[in-house]
């Protein structure tokens, strides 16, 4: 079996809405996403001959996907008032409305699928919230 792992990071704020601690306000991170490809056979002819898949390939597709969220604000749909999204947007903050509470847990899936829809097959995605936590994916 073989593997290749690729990172690249984003900044973006989030809240947990109802969290009993200080991530019900608004706050953001450096996030770090680490990717894993694994699989047991190495391409055999091309360019990418003896390479599980090309790097560049793999990094680039990640940088797209962490492109739509970089320095915005990830929110769960229906989590703030339309008030309040409404200041926002007329206030110039770009924002990303997600499906799902924005966790490191709920992201790391996210890329997870993003990535296997862009035609990799990830192995394991870890996302960091901080330099010591992190939350990671897998099926």
């Amino acid at each position: 079996m073989f593997s290749l792992q690729t990172e690249t990071s984003f900044d973006a704020a989030h809240f947990l809405p109802d969290h009993p601690g200080l991530c019900r306000n608004l706050h953001g991170h450096r996030w770090r996403v680490v990717l894993e490809i694994a699989g047991a056979d190495l391409q055999t002819a091309g360019a990418a001959r003896g390479m599980l898949c090309d790097f560049a390939e793999v990094k680039a597709a990640l940088k797209r996907i962490t492109e739509k969220i970089d320095h915005k604000l990830l929110y769960e749909a229906a989590s703030l008032a339309p008030e309040t999204l409404a200041a926002l947007q007329n206030e110039g903050f770009t924002l990303f409305e997600l499906p799902f509470r924005p966790t490191a847990e709920e992201l790391a899936r996210w890329f997870y699928r993003a990535m296997s829809e862009a035609g990799f097959a990830p192995a394991r995605v870890w996302v960091y919230e901080t330099p010591e936590n992190c939350a990671a994916y897998w099926e």
